[in-house]
């Protein structure tokens, strides 16, 4: 071989590429396994074909909610057809604890259980049938002590999973006994329930010399391979972990899936057989933890046009038995008591109560909704207070020039959006208008009443434990030119993979439809973060990026070298590499590479840059930009049953320059059905001995297509890319568009509060179910009755 090859003509490259290009960053692409979702050939963990031998996996679970283990009776389940045996935590080779940040999570109850659902043995059995029913025949005997399930409760006895965090700034005090005005408060806002379409599950096969091969449905896998690894008592590369796709997420698999890879490799490793774990639907919801419930007290001081002087917010998360990330969630929490708004002096504090409940964890916007609901009540209660339209008292309380840029943890707030917005949001939502159609509406319905809001979202980027702010990607180019990409982030439904190959697509200037994802392995890129806190693509579309410019720059190199010309005359564009007047395509350039003995791998490797913060002065920079968003909704209510219907949604929302506007807008229209599901439908329920209620779809509503806006417009804010240098100035879309169904909520209010005239504010807890609608109705008849 001689180690050239033919130049061909560019018109021919170009005609022959120029077609398959379209979809490359900036274009909207459809989802790379949208067609196998939705025809069902996607591979789930279920589906994969059982190794010969496999064994399934079935959990017992503690029937009270706090007590002492005295025995556990297995003669029954070990004497079940099929049962090959029953494991707990004395089976356990090396450490027990699988707390994510600190001890406190076992995978087995030892000697207490500390919630009702807890795993304290699993049963090891020939098929699923035969462990479930051995599952059934096993008889713990545990005796119940004293439990607490109430946050309120835990919060006066300050019983805490971690001490109380403080973010202060200026005398609130002062500000508060100098303010015009005065108002304080406090409300409830629900937990919620991830409902992922796939279950948690698990599969591993144990290997020679102790390794062990573990598929599991996480959007952690290095801390999977960490956590099998040490349950095991083996080094961490002694485990590999495999995630191809996951059937949603949303932070119900950031730690929690952990444990049930544990089970199954502890299975594996003590029978020498591959082992299966997957959870039931009601197993799951008892066992795993939820979005946490916060209990939110306030006081606040304002001027006669509504503007903040003083701000004190109380912020009780009810965190479950254990710390899991509830630290870190509720930081995040304290950080968005703000949203869009300049707070003035402000001390914000932030509570993590333990109670004998599931672990509660990680679910979409980490802590954030719950913040932002704590002070979207507060603009609400005033805008009643002063009897103004709550809009203008948003707008009057906006982030704005010097000396109101900057937040309560003394972060300068930079590229500010809010007033563009939600300026634009109420022009093409026409609000005013609306407005008064409304309160005519109301003031000749005695019966049905419509409500209107518009609210804001800032949302920070950035994992706020810092040095999850990383990434890596590995990259190989075939002699064919053909491309595989591996990176450490996990697809889970949201289009991750679609969004990395049209990065590397566009630097490599070659058709996506070269470039194959494979799963995300812990045997390629290792050290992984978590596909969590919106920064999927930020992290590791950058590292995928750097890693495709590295290759890039090796073959200007060699093909500067073979022609004799300057490295700036070689130039890759719509699938045609051009050298000094010769064109070639890029499958030859990778053939000439081969031949050349150029290496056709790299790795990239990325972090952010710039952030910090000293939470022991409760200050610093925590995130590298925010995301904007505003969404205005209507909805109607039956003030005789409580009854509603959103009626009519329009949302505006800030991706920076977009990636893949069809996924952004997917996100964003998911995002806000989500966040609308969490704060009118999705209630938990337990009873008095902590067992969960709502354990199922029969008992825990999710949004049907019945209940999205009969009217949603959505669109993508134009000509803002990202001030912050991110991957082709794009901005994060997982998360921040969860926020907007807050705008449900407080239409929900504004139309309660119409039952009296728009003078009192009804302070309705979340989820506002109709229930809840209808006892607002009935406070504020009975408040106008006795004035």
């Amino acid at each position: 071989m001689s180690g050239k090859s033919p130049a061909v003509s560019e018109a021919l490259l170009k005609a022959q590429f120029l077609e398959q290009l379209q979809g490359r960053v900036g274009k909207s692409r459809s989802h790379e396994s949208a067609e196998r979702h939705v025809s069902g050939e996607a591979e789930y963990i279920d589906d994969k074909a059982e190794l010969a031998g496999t064994l399934h996996l079935c959990p017992v679970l503690s029937d009270c909610a706090h007590g002492r283990i005295l025995s556990i009776d297995t003669a029954a389940c070990l004497n079940t057809a099929g049962v090959v045996r029953v494991l707990d935590w004395r089976d356990i080779p090396g450490e027990l604890d699988i707390g994510p940040l600190a001890p406190g999570d076992p995978l087995f109850a030892k000697e207490l259980v500390e919630y009702h659902g807890q795993v304290i043995a699993m049963v090891v059995a020939e098929s699923p049938e035969a462990a479930r029913a051995g599952a059934n025949s096993v008889k713990p005997e545990i005796e119940p002590l004293p439990a607490i399930l109430d946050v309120e409760e835990a919060l006066a006895k300050q019983h805490f999973v971690e001490q109380p965090h403080v973010q202060q700034r200026g005398d609130v005090d002062a500000a508060l006994n100098a303010a015009a005005h005065r108002l304080n408060g406090q409300f409830h806002i629900g937990g919620q329930e991830h409902f992922y379409l796939e279950g948690q599950v698990a599969v591993a096969m144990p290997g020679e010399d102790g390794a062990m091969q573990v598929w599991s449905s996480t959007q952690h896998p290095t801390e999977v391979q960490k956590l099998v690894a040490s349950v095991l008592g083996v080094n961490q590369s002694k485990v590999t972990v495999d995630v191809r796709r996951m059937g949603g997420g949303f932070g119900g698999k950031e730690t929690q899936a952990a444990g049930i890879a544990c089970h199954a490799a502890l299975a594996a490793r003590i029978t020498g057989r591959p082992a299966k774990l997957r959870l039931s639907r009601r197993d799951d919801m008892r066992i795993t933890g939820k979005r946490h419930p916060f209990f939110v007290r306030y006081d606040v001081g304002f001027t006669a046009d509504g503007l903040l002087s003083g701000v004190v917010i109380d912020l009780a998360a009810n965190c479950g038995y254990s710390l899991d990330l509830s630290g870190s969630i509720c930081d995040r929490a304290m950080f968005h008591a703000d949203n869009a708004y300049y707070l003035g002096d402000a001390r914000i504090t932030g509570y993590r109560c333990r109670t004998h409940l599931a672990s509660n964890t990680a679910f979409r916007g980490f802590g954030g909704p719950q913040g932002m609901v704590a002070i979207e009540q507060i603009m609400d209660a005033i805008a009643r207070h002063l009897e103004i339209d709550p809009l203008l008292v948003r707008q009057r309380n906006f982030y704005g020039g010097e000396g109101r840029n900057v937040t309560h943890y003394h972060q300068t707030v930079k590229q500010n959006l809010a007033e563009t917005v939600v300026g634009q949001l109420a022009d093409s939502a026409d609000y005013q208008t609306r407005r008064a159609e409304i309160t005519a509406f109301n003031a000749q319905s005695p019966v049905l009443k419509r409500g209107l809001a518009l609210t804001p979202v800032k949302f920070g980027i950035s994992f706020t434990s810092s040095f999850l702010n990383q990434a890596g990607a590995l990259i190989l180019i075939y002699s064919d030119g053909t491309v595989q990409l591996n990176h450490g982030g996990t697809e889970m439904g949201q289009g991750l993979n679609t969004k990395v190959a049209q990065i590397v697509a566009d630097v490599l200037q070659i058709p996506l439809s070269t470039i194959q994802v494979t799963s995300t392995s812990t045997g390629k890129v290792p050290n992984t973060s978590p596909t969590a806190a919106s920064s999927g693509a930020d992290l590791n579309g950058k590292a995928a990026e750097i890693a495709a410019q590295t290759l890039k720059q090796r073959l200007i190199a060699m093909l500067s070298e073979l022609h004799h010309c300057p490295e700036e005359q070689v130039t890759f564009s719509n699938g045609v590499v051009c050298a000094a007047d010769k064109y070639f395509s890029f499958a030859q350039v990778a053939m000439l590479a081969w031949l050349n003995q150029v290496p056709l791998s790299a790795t990239g490797f990325y972090k952010v840059p710039g952030i910090h913060y000293d939470r022991q002065a409760g200050r610093g920079e925590p995130f590298y930009y925010f995301a904007w968003g505003a969404a205005c909704s209507e909805v109607i209510i039956d003030t005789l049953t409580g009854e509603y219907r959103l009626l009519r949604t329009d949302i505006l929302h800030d991706v920076g320059a977009s990636l893949n506007p069809a996924l952004d807008i997917g996100q964003i229209e998911g995002g806000f059905i989500q966040g609308a599901g969490w704060l009118t439908t999705e209630e938990l329920k337990w009873d008095t001995r902590g067992r969960l209620l709502t354990d199922g779809p029969m008992s825990y509503k999710i949004p049907a297509i019945t209940d999205r806006p009969e009217v949603f417009n959505v669109a993508l804010l134009q000509a803002h890319a990202n001030s912050a240098e991110t991957v082709y100035r794009s901005k994060a879309v997982g998360e921040p568009p969860f926020m907007l169904g807050i705008s449900v909520w407080c239409a929900l209010q504004d139309a309660v509060s119409a039952v009296s005239g728009y003078r009192h504010h009804p302070h309705l807890d979340a989820p506002a179910t109709p229930e809840q609608v209808l006892l607002g109705v009935m406070r504020l008849e009975a408040s106008d009755d006795q004035s």
